[in-house]
């Protein structure tokens, strides 16, 4: 790689450090806790290390010293800093709930001892070596090995690295967690400690041999510099992934439910959107008349929230045609006899474009709901503003829709069947007996209305 090449990849690097680094700073602000202050300064030290471990970092910041080879201990103080932070963070996430208290202090307190103690050999050692010649920024180790001061500070520096990455990743391998979002963060934390591993392994040897006056080993050094980039680039990844997959899966589902908040609360009662009364920091407009159009939610910026509101939002409106008392169970009998149906008859199996085996049971039920909501709002709409719908007669067993007993951590996932149903050709074609069926009337037999 030219030095040119070298210099744009760590530019990159950085920055993706210093975003992360501004991301968990600002986090730490709202909430301050140890793991977001040892994330945001392990991004701080990682975006530092990199502008200036870049060639033209290191040349400008050696020019700028008069000593050529300076920025290396600065660097090799970040590094080593750096994975000492992310080794403290790795072990607050690990730590087994059953420890003793206090233990898991102890460990972190020896830890940071050792990490201090190494550092500070590093700069006594970096300071009393005589370093001559030109710098040149990926070949320290093997071109200045021959002075016995750097080849302690590459020692200590290698050994401490090679305990802190390796302890990292095993802990991260061996940890169990119940929430997915922390043990992908710590899955990923783990691998890029392990192949941050690999410098070790490609530094060593090189060392090792430069050392001895043998050099054929410096291209495998200079190698491990990409163990080093790929590492970080996991590291980053690992501490927002997850954070960013969330996020694009929560957009997601705002706009699937769109429909279904369209069908349930735009097309039953504009009321039922929370501060209606007013513009909302999520980005909601306040309703428009019915001619305006549906609403449309920001899906950038507050998504949880938005998508939080859009889950209550719509069970508001579906609870609402349950009390109205429009919503009845010859939908849900369409469904499932047409379904029941179309697993014995391959052609209209085709036609509804169902598998050999049908819907799974929460598919099918979505669809149930999907068909019983289209059909209780077309009821509700066609009563129109002077025929409100009537009430349920006193002692009158209320009829719910599909559904009604989900966990409300369930809900979310739920409602997103329930709105990708509403237009799937099951839920349509049952809709087209139910609307052939006088009212009061028992489901017809599918088959013979579905073709």
């Amino acid at each position: 790689m030219s030095e040119n090449s070298a210099t744009v990849a760590y530019l990159i690097i950085a920055f993706l450090h210093w975003t992360i680094a501004c991301w968990k700073g600002t986090a730490l602000l709202r909430s301050p806790n140890l793991a977001l202050g040892l994330q945001a300064a392990s991004h701080s030290l990682g975006g530092a290390v990199y502008v200036v471990a870049s060639p033209w970092g290191y040349r400008t910041l050696g020019a700028a010293t008069g000593h050529p080879w300076f920025p290396t201990l600065p660097i090799y103080l970040c590094i080593l800093l750096c994975f000492a932070t992310q080794h403290l963070l790795t072990m607050v996430w690990t730590a087994p709930q059953t420890d003793q208290p206090g233990r898991l202090h102890r460990q972190l307190k020896a830890w940071a001892v050792a990490y201090a103690i190494s550092m500070t050999i590093m700069i006594v050692e970096f300071v009393e070596a005589d370093l001559d010649g030109p710098a040149d920024p990926l070949r320290f180790n093997t071109e200045q090995v021959d002075e016995p001061h750097v080849c302690v500070f590459l020692a200590v520096f290698l050994v401490m690295l090679a305990c802190g990455t390796l302890t990292a990743g095993l802990r991260s391998r061996r940890a169990r967690f119940d929430d997915e979002t922390l043990k992908h963060s710590v899955r990923w934390y783990g691998l890029s400690h392990l192949v941050t591993f690999g410098y070790v392994l490609c530094s060593a040897p090189a060392v090792a041999a430069a050392a001895t006056g043998h050099h054929q080993l410096d291209g495998i050094g200079v190698l491990g510099a990409a163990f080093g980039c790929v590492g970080s680039v996991l590291t980053c990844y690992g501490v927002s992934g997850a954070v960013v997959s969330t996020w694009l899966r929560e957009r997601r589902d705002i706009a699937v439910l769109q429909p279904l908040w369209d069908l349930v609360v735009s097309g039953v009662d504009e009321e039922l959107v929370l501060g209606v009364r007013g513009q909302q920091p999520d980005g909601f407009a306040q309703p428009a008349p019915a001619a305006a159009g549906p609403s449309r939610p920001n899906r950038l910026l507050n998504v949880r929230w938005t998508l939080h509101r859009r889950v209550i939002e719509i069970l508001d409106g579906i609870r609402r045609l349950e009390r109205s008392s429009m919503v009845r169970e010859l939908p849900v009998q369409a469904v499932t006899s047409l379904h029941a149906e179309a697993l014995k008859t391959p052609a209209l199996r085709s036609q509804l474009g169902l598998g050999k085996k049908g819907l799974t049971p929460p598919d099918l039920e979505a669809a149930a709901t999907a068909a019983v909501l289209r059909d209780a709002v077309e009821r509700l709409q066609a009563a129109g503003p002077d025929g409100p719908a009537p009430a349920s007669p006193p002692g009158a067993v209320p009829i719910f829709a599909p559904g009604k007993g989900t966990p409300a951590a369930k809900e979310r996932e739920r409602l997103v069947r329930v709105a990708r149903a509403l237009h799937q050709p099951l839920t349509e074609a049952s809709l087209r007996v139910v609307r052939s069926v006088h009212e009061g009337e028992g489901a017809p037999q599918a088959p013979a209305t579905a073709r």
